[in-house]
C-alpha cells in the first residue's frame, strides 16, 4: 500500500476477523483540521453565547438603572422647581419686612409684591416632565445656578434687614419711653410760676408726685455719668443714653447706683424722695438732647 495511506486496524474482543480501514493521508488531515476547526468554532459559538446573555444581563440592568436615573430626574426637577417658588416667597417675605420696618431701598421698591402667573403648579410640574431629558437637565442647571445666586441674595439681604433691625433695636432701647415712676404729674414741663419766689420761672423736665421711697427705673439703657448730691436738685442720678440724649432724676431720698455704672432700661436706679429744693415727695424727670433741656412727654408711652 503506498505511504500516503494510514491502516485502522479494528481488532473486537469476540474470536472474529480483524478489520482493516485504510484511509488516505490527505482524508487523515482534513479530518484532523476539520475536528480542530469544528472545536474552535463550538468553543467561539459558546463564548459569543456567553458574552450575548452578559450583555443582555448588563443591558437590562442599565435600562433599570437609566429607567431610576430618569425618575430621579424628574423628582429632582419638581424639588428644583419647588425650591424656587419658595425663594420666590422669601422674596416677598423679605419685602413685605422692609415695609413693616420702613426700611427700603431703590430696588425693594421696584419689586412687586404680588405673586402670580398664569400657569397652575400641577400644569408646570407636567410640562416639566414632558420635556426631552437633556432639556430638562439643562433647564435644571439653569435653575440651580439661579436659585444659588438669588439665596446670595436673600442672605445678603437678610443679614442687612437683621442689622438694621438690631441698630433699630438699640435706639429704641436708648430712646428714654417708659415712665421712670408711676404717679400724678404736678408740673408739666416749660414755664411755670416758681413755687419759691414770686416771678416765671422755665421748668425743665416733669414733677411726679408719688409716695416717699418708691423705687425709680431707668427709662432707657445708658451709663451712669452722675450719682451725687446738688443743692437745688437733693440726689441726682443723670444718665446719658448716646446719640445726644440724657435724662435725670432728682429730689431722691437715696440713690440705688454709682458713677459709672452702665445700666438697661427699667433697672432701679434710686428711690422717691423730696431732698433738696422740693415742697413734697416727688420725682423731677428731666430729658436732655444735646445738654438742652426738652419735654419728656415727646418721648414717654
Amino acid at each position: 500500500m503506498p505511504d500516503n495511506f494510514f491502516t485502522l486496524m479494528i481488532i473486537p474482543r469476540r474470536k472474529s476477523a480483524v478489520k482493516k480501514l485504510s484511509l488516505s493521508r490527505a482524508l487523515v488531515r482534513g479530518l484532523f483540521i476539520g475536528s480542530v476547526f469544528a472545536v474552535l468554532l463550538t468553543l467561539y459559538i459558546i463564548y459569543d453565547y456567553a458574552s450575548i446573555k452578559r450583555d443582555m444581563v448588563e443591558l437590562a440592568r442599565l435600562r433599570t438603572q437609566t429607567k431610576e436615573q430618569s425618575q430621579q430626574i424628574q423628582d429632582l426637577s419638581f424639588k428644583v422647581d419647588e425650591f424656587a417658588d419658595r425663594m420666590e416667597k422669601l422674596q416677598q417675605f423679605d419685602k413685605k419686612l422692609r415695609i413693616l420696618a420702613n426700611y427700603q431701598t431703590g430696588r425693594d421698591k421696584k419689586l412687586p409684591l404680588g405673586i402670580g402667573g398664569s400657569s397652575s403648579e400641577n400644569a408646570r410640574m407636567t410640562d416639566l416632565v414632558n420635556q426631552d431629558q437633556d432639556k430638562l437637565i439643562n433647564e435644571m442647571r439653569k435653575g440651580v445656578s439661579k436659585l444659588n445666586d438669588d439665596a446670595n441674595i436673600r442672605e445678603k439681604s437678610f443679614i442687612e434687614l437683621l442689622g438694621f433691625l438690631r441698630e433699630q433695636k438699640s435706639l429704641l432701647a436708648s430712646t428714654p419711653t417708659i415712665w421712670p415712676v408711676k404717679g400724678w404729674v404736678t408740673s408739666e414741663f416749660g414755664t411755670r410760676e416758681s413755687p419759691f419766689s414770686s416771678g416765671a420761672e422755665l421748668h425743665k423736665g416733669l414733677d411726679i408726685a408719688t409716695r416717699m421711697g418708691k423705687e425709680v427705673v431707668a427709662a432707657a439703657d445708658g451709663l451712669v455719668v452722675e450719682a451725687a448730691y446738688r443743692t437745688d436738685d437733693g440726689n441726682i442720678v443723670k444718665i446719658d443714653h448716646g446719640r445726644g440724649f440724657a435724662t435725670a432724676y432728682a429730689h431722691l431720698s437715696k440713690i440705688g447706683v454709682k458713677q459709672g455704672t452702665r445700666i438697661k432700661r427699667g433697672d432701679l436706679i434710686g428711690y422717691v424722695g423730696d431732698s433738696g429744693r422740693s415742697t413734697g415727695s416727688h420725682l423731677h424727670y428731666a430729658v436732655y438732647i444735646n445738654n438742652v433741656p426738652v419735654n419728656p412727654r415727646r418721648y414717654l408711652n
